[in-house]
């Protein structure tokens, strides 16, 4: 879109918060770069040029707007909705994977050499992974310099920088102010917590969106098959406990009118990013909910359950393998009855974990530790006892990847090949575990339920073909056709 000058400038005269995270505004003349609704007043068209991402405006010299934070802002939902190899390094990136891997491990996970990944990024972007990559350490930074207790030190530390100098340099450089004046600035803004944490080793943080965002298919999704000791939704939270590169983690999440509240707990630091990435990927926080509703209210019988209850969004997961064991038990048997065989295999096989709270108790066992059950334990049909164990060993030993990154058509059809594996398995897992924003489930029975009620066509195929029009969406048009049933999916927890 940064290259539609027309459309970029109406944004910014107009101060359009639909557009924040899809391109920044730079201002050659101050040096400055912010977010297209900047409160600030618009600068001359001729002084005004736009970039792609807010590593493009630090790379090129431009500093971040102390009004505006345009860091802060979401992140572009361009990168959730593609499958090319740009959008899934940028999810690989978010992800830490260049922290942790280098440019060598973010290419061969994407299958090219690092140059060719150095210059796609650099031709759509206007930055290199490393410098993504470091435009990310300088949001987390500042995220916890603003909203944290943590001495500097641990503030560089998790937030990946490899010296405590390279973390000062990089702050100032970015935001044109020292750790410890960003900090004081924050303080007399009253973005900093009055007290510290309850809980010792415990972060809060806001994870903004793009408005609106209705909780209840989001939240009530999460709660109602939230699996014992794993997950549980709690004083209005839905928490869970997470398995990250480092360390593990516990995370409380509340919906809020303008955020979501974040409290993360974390064995090791250096899993901060990871751990806000993959919570924004959870619950579908860089969506363009405009682009989507705008789409499916173009269908009139579609269109009455849109402006009911705009901006729903799909309920994914942090981990696509424990997803895809999950979505095997829940076949053709209720949400209870899922909950249940999830939970055993929990007890049985997941690895214990602390929680500052006490109400969880268990990591969702990994494909690892789930190579070695004895089928016969399992209370499943036959038939699906060998799915279970053909797809964990395919996990196990990496034949079949699943993940942020994966090639969506690529991993259907290695899903498909597997024995007890039908378009509903497959389709799911790639709505909430993959992130394919136009997966598919015409043969759910839910969905066949909604489209006979609202006059749509309810066989497969004639619904399939109704659907094309709703594309590249489609996932949230189940959203919205689920939508229509009393299910607890659909409400938020009393």
């Amino acid at each position: 879109m940064h290259t539609d000058t027309e459309r970029c400038v109406r944004a910014v005269r107009s101060k359009d918060a639909r557009f924040d995270g899809w391109f920044f505004t730079a201002v050659l003349t101050t040096r400055i770069y912010c977010r297209p609704s900047c409160p600030a007043v618009p600068p001359k068209v001729e002084n005004m040029t736009f970039l792609p991402s807010a590593a493009a405006c630090q790379q090129a010299g431009f500093r971040a707007c102390k009004r505006c934070r345009p860091d802060s802002s979401p992140g572009s939902p361009e990168w959730n909705a593609r499958a090319d190899a740009v959008a899934r390094a940028m999810r690989l990136i978010q992800d830490g994977v260049v922290d942790r891997e280098g440019v060598p491990g973010l290419a061969t996970r994407l299958g090219y050499s690092a140059r060719q990944v150095e210059r796609q990024l650099n031709a759509e972007l206007g930055a290199g992974p490393l410098a993504l990559a470091r435009a990310q350490r300088a949001q987390t930074a500042r995220l916890l310099i603003e909203t944290s207790e943590l001495p500097m030190g641990d503030v560089a530390f998790a937030a990946g920088f490899s010296s405590i100098r390279t973390f000062n340099d990089t702050v100032r450089e970015v935001f044109a102010l020292s750790p410890s004046e960003l900090r004081e600035r924050s303080a007399k803004a009253g973005r900093r917590p009055h007290a510290p944490p309850r809980v010792p080793g415990t972060i809060s943080l806001r994870l903004p969106f793009r408005t609106p965002l209705n909780p209840t298919n989001l939240f009530g999704h999460l709660a109602a098959t939230a699996v014992p000791g794993v997950e549980e939704w709690r004083d209005g939270a839905y928490r869970r406990t997470l398995r990250l590169p480092y360390g593990t983690g516990v995370v409380a999440l509340t919906p809020q009118p303008d955020h979501i509240g974040c409290r993360l707990a974390l064995t090791d630091l250096r899993d901060l990013t990871i751990a806000i990435s993959r919570c924004r990927w959870m619950l579908d926080l860089d969506a363009d909910p405009e682009a989507v509703d705008g789409q499916l209210r173009a269908d009139p019988l579609l269109a009455p359950l849109v402006d009911k209850a705009p901006g729903r969004r799909v309920p994914r997961t942090v981990d696509a393998a424990e997803f895809a064991v999950r979505a095997v038990l829940g076949q053709q048997v209720s949400t209870a009855a899922a909950r249940t065989h999830a939970a055993r295999l929990v007890a049985a096989h997941g690895e214990p974990v602390e929680d500052p709270h006490g109400g969880l108790t268990h990591l969702f066992p990994s494909p690892r530790a789930l190579a070695g059950l004895d089928p016969q334990t399992l209370a499943l049909p036959r038939s699906r006892r060998a799915t279970l164990t053909t797809l964990v060993a395919a996990l196990a030993d990496g034949s079949l990847p699943l993940g942020i990154d994966s090639d969506w058509e690529a991993a259907r059809a290695q899903l498909c090949a597997l024995p007890g594996f039908g378009p509903w398995t497959t389709e799911v897992i790639a709505m909430r575990a993959l992130g394919d924003p136009d997966a598919f489930l015409p043969s759910d029975l839910g969905i066949r339920r909604a489209a006979r009620s609202l006059g749509l066509p309810s066989t497969p195929s004639a619904l399939t073909a109704r659907a094309a029009g709703w594309r590249p969406w489609r996932a949230y048009a189940v959203q919205y056709l689920w939508a229509t049933d009393d299910h607890a999916i659909n409400h938020l927890p009393v």
